[in-house]
């Protein structure tokens, strides 16, 4: 088994790419796993209607944005620490500069701040054309240490082994 260290950023994408496609919205809402270079992950949401908040107004739902940036820290978090483990999202705040416009794509990069015994700390943004932020997202993630990540996680994560384990 390949260990952290010994992985690529290509070995990386691939990884947080079959991370994306076994959560159904990501999957569904075609989120793109654009670069991974450990502890930083940058990815794209190609535009479609599904992500209208206000069609008055052409706007994205806020929703849609805090999705995503809790998708590009907790990735972060996977490709941070020193083997891949459980740690779901503790805590996630969404600072809203301004609206994100329909019909253009969503762009976000997320990476790991500091890492404790027991929470992974992550900082992440998302921008459109011309990289205009969006939203800026601080999230916490708690670490349940290996004992509490399933056998077989990060194997399944690389391709190691069948995504069911």
């Amino acid at each position: 088994m390949t260990t952290h260290g010994e992985r690529t950023p290509e070995a990386w994408q691939m990884a947080l790419t079959r991370f994306v496609q076994v959560i159904p919205h990501t999957r569904d809402l075609g989120l793109e796993v654009v670069e991974a270079a450990p502890p930083r992950v940058t990815m794209r949401l190609p535009w479609h209607d599904d992500l209208l908040g206000d069609s008055q107004r052409g706007l994205v739902h806020g929703g849609v944005l805090s999705m995503l940036l809790d998708t590009l820290c907790g990735s972060a978090v996977l490709c941070g620490l020193p083997e891949p483990e459980v740690c779901p999202t503790l805590d996630l705040r969404v600072d809203h500069y301004r609206p994100a416009l329909a019909g253009h794509d969503l762009h976000g990069e997320a990476w790991v701040v500091r890492i404790s015994e027991s929470v992974v700390f992550t900082e992440g943004r998302v921008w459109q054309q011309a990289e205009r932020i969006v939203a800026r997202g601080i999230g916490n993630f708690v670490r349940l240490g290996p004992r509490n990540t399933p056998p077989g996680f990060a194997a399944a994560l690389f391709g190691e082994v069948p995504a069911d384990v």
